[in-house]
């Protein structure tokens, strides 16, 4: 297949980020990646562009950085709260999950930061009470550690059942009581 030379204007995924030069498929390039924008044919005038779009991509990687490193600082210090249903053996409801701990931390942060669940790795399910750390990943080269505390919410245990009538407990044991 007749590939050809272009330059992205944004990125984009397998294939590459903003002012990279990547050989696609023809077809690709002109029904595509052409008549959305997000591509340039390599001349010698887009080449010259392409200095410009390594400056931009710079400075917006570098803001990201930043960003990302404050936010890190602040995640590093903070230390949830968060609760956990058990029943009455202990034993938990379900688990935490990584948009249970985006959420809480959306309003821990004051609804003014987003982070996507994705970015959050849990090592194992929390599925008990204590202290966990969970990793959050804010940027390629960022990342950040989340302290949890969780709290196990224990219920009551259901009051005793009334006692059946001693007897069968099978179906066939059952079965053949009721047509005797």
């Amino acid at each position: 297949m007749p590939t050809t030379e272009i330059i992205l204007t944004e990125k984009i995924a397998n294939l590459g980020v903003e002012a990279d030069i990547v050989k696609v498929k023809r077809g690709y390039a002109r029904n595509f990646l052409f008549p959305q924008q997000k591509a340039l044919e390599v001349t010698p005038a887009t080449l010259k562009r392409l200095n410009g779009l390594k400056a931009k991509r710079a400075a917006r990687e570098a803001t990201e950085m930043n960003d990302a490193n404050e936010l890190a600082r602040k995640i590093n210090k903070l230390k949830i709260n968060m609760e956990l249903e058990t029943g009455a053996t202990g034993k938990a409801f379900g688990s935490i999950t990584a948009a249970d701990i985006a959420d809480k931390l959306k309003a821990e942060l004051g609804g003014k930061i987003e982070i996507d669940r994705h970015k959050i790795h849990i090592e194992h399910p929390i599925k008990e009470g204590g202290e966990h750390e969970v990793s959050i990943k804010l940027h390629h080269e960022v990342t950040a550690k989340l302290k949890l505390v969780v709290k196990a919410l224990g219920q009551e245990a259901p009051a005793a059942a009334p006692a059946e009538e001693a007897g069968p407990k099978t179906y066939k044991a059952k079965h053949k009581a009721k047509h005797n």
